[in-house]
């Protein structure tokens, strides 16, 4: 875990840049992730080194470390405005039909409370782009018809919430 923890926070607090914090993240979540970039499904270079040549128990036991980690608490205080454009997106968008009411996420849907503000950014114009592949559909669909503006806000709203 020591690779994994030097980019992703010793406690799993990311505190680099478009790195993702992995406190508390589902381990069913993390196991499906570590998969995709060992199958190369997911391209993140050092990602696909580090899971280069890991058997499934390897994963499934990375994953349960990563579970047990504390959750990052959300830093700073957060723009009203830009907050309340986030909740109707939420709505309208059911955010929290899949990631939760506390958007912790559960089973294969991550937590993204408490994210990092630019690791949410990149991770939905990504989703959009279709330059990150999802396991399903889903997150792309979603994201599809949102503008810069509204990513920029659901990642703020995220970010700031507990």
């Amino acid at each position: 875990m020591a690779p994994c923890l030097a980019c992703h926070g010793e406690k799993g607090q990311s505190e680099v840049p478009q790195v993702p914090s992995l406190g508390a993240q589902p381990s069913a979540y993390v196991v499906i992730q570590l998969y995709m970039f060992r199958e190369k499904l997911r391209v993140v270079e050092p990602m696909n080194d580090m899971t280069k040549g890991l058997g499934n128990d390897d994963l499934q036991q990375m994953a349960d470390l990563v579970a047990g980690l504390p959750a990052a608490k959300p830093g700073g205080a957060p723009d009203a405005a830009r907050m309340e454009r986030a909740r109707a997106l939420v709505q309208r968008h059911h955010c929290d039909f899949c990631h939760g009411a506390d958007f912790a996420g559960h089973d294969n849907i991550p937590r993204i409370a408490s994210q990092r503000e630019d690791y949410l950014v990149k991770s939905l114009r990504d989703y959009r782009s279709n330059a990150r592949p999802g396991y399903d559909a889903s997150m792309a669909d979603v994201v599809q018809p949102l503008g810069d503006e509204d990513i920029q806000d659901l990642a703020h709203f995220m970010a700031h919430s507990p």
